[in-house]
């Protein structure tokens, strides 16, 4: 059964085939990347779709992970399966902790740069990705905000990220305007 696209969070992407009996390299969007294992249903991306997959086996390999899709079971399959995103059903997510926000909870939020005598907004959240130092926010202008440019800012708390506020949606960071 195929299941809205609105209903999902990707937690992943098949990257290429590994090896000839339809292994499939992982990389995994949880911390620690292999608890994408440890959800009920993980969902594959087919067009619009979402349908579901099931691993039958994985193990760590050197730095990312490698997987064993039942009923894929030679290299050409594998292939076919390459750069598909992974999902999983919203309802399978554990609630993020007091000091915790899932990255998609974020998005859309209202960005404002600490300043006198009263916080500019820069814009708003389009997404998040992670650099390997840190996560770096992608905030978009908007119609409100102090001017038409893209910003990308650490996601560091207390040196950059002063406050989130989920009830208001929105940031305020220590970001200089100009930047």
């Amino acid at each position: 059964m195929a299941a809205s696209a609105a209903e999902q969070v990707i937690v992943g992407k098949f990257t290429a085939a590994y090896g000839i009996k339809g292994w499939v390299k992982i990389h995994s969007y949880t911390d620690p990347d292999t608890n994408i294992f440890d959800f009920r249903q993980l969902l594959m991306q087919r067009g619009e779709q979402w349908l579901p997959v099931e691993i039958d086996e994985w193990r760590p390999h050197g730095k990312g992970l490698v997987a064993h899709i039942a009923g894929c079971d030679d290299r050409n399959s594998a292939e076919g399966l390459a750069r598909r995103s992974l999902a999983v059903h919203v309802d399978e997510l554990a609630d993020a902790a007091a000091d915790e926000v899932y990255w998609r909870d974020l998005e859309g939020m209202s960005v404002y740069a600490a300043s006198e005598p009263a916080p500019v907004l820069l814009g708003q959240i389009a997404h998040l990705f992670e650099t390997g130092a840190n996560e770096v926010m992608v905030v978009d202008s908007t119609a409100d905000s102090i001017d038409g440019r893209q910003r990308l800012i650490p996601w560091v708390l207390t040196n950059y990220v002063l406050d989130v506020d989920i009830e208001k949606r929105r940031v305020l960071v220590d970001w200089d305007p100009g930047f």
